[in-house]
């Protein structure tokens, strides 16, 4: 490489891979007391994240917040539901049936001692009973005491109060009918598969072990171990920056998942783009030092604007209201920060001492793959209308379908196994009470007006009942009023009744809407509000920086369109998937939720968004040095999908078994979240980067190289040679 190809950032990189090779013992010191202290810190770091999913100031936590701390129970926490089915001729409003649901009633409030309960028994409301008046429910709201994850207002219902509460209805019976009892905790546990919370450690290492396979087959050497070695640095550092950033601010348990995976999959393509170009540059020739230092300036380089874009995708997140989402913007600024550090730093020592060694002894050569890679551009050239076609039409497809996307937790029918859980919900389904008791809407509203709101929000079109209890559901000159929708309330319709039910709210004194549903209502405004202002923030700092790096202005502005439509389209898997229902069994062994998990969606587009951008800038800065060199389009098409494609399609493959790793854990929502995050890596791999990418630089031409002198001036560029003269239009 001669001095004027290479820039300014180029020859700084030069010059650190120099001094880091002068200060080896240093260098690898530090990294190793880091590693140490981040080993230790791993042990530590969950003790000290946060499990909160809320919108802290929206109108429906702020309720929820409130009716948990009056009464000490309800809010966000959906209730235990306790359900009988009469047998023939016998009715919920009999004397002697109404006494025995009274005990029903009493024998619950024994076994979850100060939860606020209501049933026909203790009301004799018929919003507790069928039509028909043969099925019958009572609702129980333990109180915060049994409340874990999160608190009063959010969180579930401890183990030992839902063991409690299935003994006590396992000896009770009512007009000699059995008592089953329901609700969303129970519903969860008797999913199939379900395992608990995720846990990063395992899999992480499951995933590590898959990066393993694939790096052994990329490299056929001892080397396969230099990346995962990079990997093995980097999460632990990050997890230390982690626990010290606990210290200052509140940072969600999903930062630490995100280190993991994200963390692996970035350590390692970083680790990948500067070996292989390392390994390039001996192959050539160059001595070892020498290579060390032309893969520091020219894959270094692109390594560096990876993950300054990388960043910004995730850091982006900081723009929205959610405490959650800010905590992933902190993680997104520390996971490329750290994986970047280790690659230019650490990395060479590692490739200036062993790397000859470890390299010395290939199953096979990378020439044969070069080839393939470099037949498929030419063959993506000549067709390169259809090829760009056909990809687009896919992923515009998909972004259709995406359009229709219901975000929120997912239907009661769709959660739960075949045990006596599901089988209660179902009663209450056949009956024509529906699956709306399991998350009821809670209305607070001052105590002499409950009965008045009652009656006026049990008119709302799509309510079935309003109940105003007494008791226990008044406190200090307010009360509850519970509201049983006609749908699901995390059905499409039964989210419309909600809404319905807050706008006639809001006509009456003092009044206002909490349960489950509102506070998720609340969080998907309020996220997905303020989600086109995070897009162009995201889209115009991504665009100013690849303008610099690739020296154009039509690049960036084509990178970032492919980036957003590999996203969107992303979203239209998901869609297919867990809302449509299509594979769900196949894949998962579970029914469709019949919606998105509502945060799901946005934590796809900050991991998606990052790397799809990641795998943009390599597979592009090594088509910009080939163009630079060549001064031909299309040979730096076929040149820099040969040096990149089996360099991508490798990361690609790590990364998507990381994310494969976290459906393994069984959880409802790992499982959704594995999907968007799966599916994306491989319609980024397979769809953007192996046709779109390809076909549209060779269909642009010149363009894609265009750069005003005006803009030149703005960006701080130095100038830039025309193209030569035989460059094709």
């Amino acid at each position: 490489m001669t001095p004027d190809q290479t820039d300014q950032t180029g020859r700084r990189l030069g010059g650190l891979t120099r001094w880091v090779l002068a200060h080896k013992r240093v260098i690898v010191t530090f990294w190793a007391a880091l590693t140490l202290a981040g080993l230790y810190s791993a042990l530590h770091v969950t003790e000290a994240l946060d499990e909160d999913f809320t919108m802290p100031e929206s109108a429906g936590t702020l309720t929820n917040d409130r009716i948990a701390e009056r009464f000490d129970s309800g809010g966000a926490v959906p209730p235990l539901v306790a359900v009988v089915r009469l047998p023939q001729g016998a009715q919920a409003s009999d004397r002697a049936v109404r006494n025995e649901l009274q005990g029903l009633d009493r024998a619950l409030a024994r076994a979850v001692p100060g939860a606020r309960t209501a049933s026909y028994g203790s009301t004799r409301d018929a919003a507790y009973v069928s039509d028909d008046g043969r099925t019958t429910f009572a609702v129980v709201h333990p109180p915060a005491s049994e409340i874990g994850g999160g608190g009063p207002g959010g969180g579930e219902i401890s183990d030992e109060a839902l063991a409690r509460a299935e003994r006590a209805v396992a000896s009770a019976t009512v007009a000699g009918a059995e008592v089953e009892l329901t609700g969303d905790g129970l519903l969860a546990r008797e999913a199939p598969g379900a395992g608990g919370p995720p846990s990063f450690l395992s899999e992480t290492l499951i995933a590590g072990v898959a990066a393993l396979v694939v790096l052994a087959w990329v490299f056929g050497s001892p080397l396969a171990l230099v990346p995962l070695l990079m990997a093995i640095v980097t999460i632990p550092v990050t997890l230390l920056a982690v626990w010290g950033l606990t210290s200052i601010t509140e940072v969600n348990f999903v930062v630490v998942l995100l280190v993991a995976l994200i963390g692996l999959g970035l350590a390692i393509d970083y680790a990948l783009l500067v070996v292989m170009r390392w390994r390039e540059e001996r192959d050539g020739g160059a001595a070892n030092e020498r290579a060390v230092a032309e893969a520091a300036a020219t894959a270094g380089r692109a390594v560096l604007f990876s993950g300054t874009t990388v960043a910004i995708g995730l850091l982006a997140a900081l723009v929205l209201p959610v405490p959650f989402l800010r905590s992933i913007g902190y993680g997104g600024l520390l996971i490329p920060l750290v994986s970047v550090a280790v690659a230019l730093t650490l990395l060479p020592i590692v490739l200036a001492t062993v790397g000859p060694r470890a390299d010395a002894r290939r199953l096979r050569r990378t020439d044969r793959a070069e080839r393939r890679w470099a037949g498929w551009a030419r063959l993506i050239i000549r067709h390169r209308v259809a090829a760009a076609a056909t990809g687009a039409a896919l992923l515009l497809a998909l972004c259709v379908v995406a359009g229709g996307m219901v975000l929120g937790k997912p239907e009661a029918t769709s959660i739960g196994g075949a045990g006596k859980p599901k089988a209660a919900l179902e009663a209450l389904e056949r009956s024509g009470i529906g699956g709306s008791p399991i998350a009821p809407i809670e209305v607070l509203t001052p105590a002499g007006d409950a009965e008045q709101t009652a009656a006026r929000l049990g008119e709302v079109a799509g309510v079935r009942a309003a109940s105003a209890p007494e008791g226990a559901w008044r406190a200090d000159g307010l009360a509850v009023v519970e509201m049983f929708t006609a749908a699901d309330t995390n059905s499409d319709a039964g989210r419309e009744t909600v809404d319905a039910v807050r706008a006639e709210a809001g006509n009456l004194r003092e009044t206002s809407v909490g349960g489950a549903t509102a506070q998720t209502i609340d969080f998907v405004d309020g996220v997905y509000g303020s989600f086109p202002l995070m897009l162009a923030l995201i889209s115009g700092i991504t665009f100013v920086l690849l303008a610099r790096a690739f020296r154009s202005l039509v690049l960036p502005a084509k990178a970032i369109a492919m980036n957003l439509l590999s996203v969107f389209a992303t979203w239209g898997v998901m869609t297919l998937v867990w809302q449509h229902g299509i594979g769900t069994e196949l894949l998962f062994g579970a029914d469709p939720t019949g919606s998105v998990e509502s945060w799901a969606p946005v934590l796809v587009f900050a991991f998606i968004y990052g790397l799809s951008m990641d795998y943009e800038v390599f597979i592009l800065a090594r088509m910009r040095e080939e163009y630079d060199r060549t001064g031909s389009t299309d040979e730096a098409v076929v040149r820099g999908t040969a040096a990149t494609g089996r360099l991508v399609t490798s990361a690609a493959m790590i990364v998507f078994f990381s994310f494969a790793a976290m459906a393994t854990v069984g959880e409802l929502e790992a499982q959704i979240l594995a999907t968007g995050l799966a599916a994306g890596v491989l319609l980024d791999a397979l769809v953007v980067r192996s046709l779109l990418v390809p076909a549209t630089v060779s269909w642009l031409g010149r363009w894609n190289w265009w750069l005003p002198e005006g803009a030149r001036r703005a960006l701080r560029l130095s100038e830039v040679k025309s193209p030569p003269a035989w460059e094709e239009a």
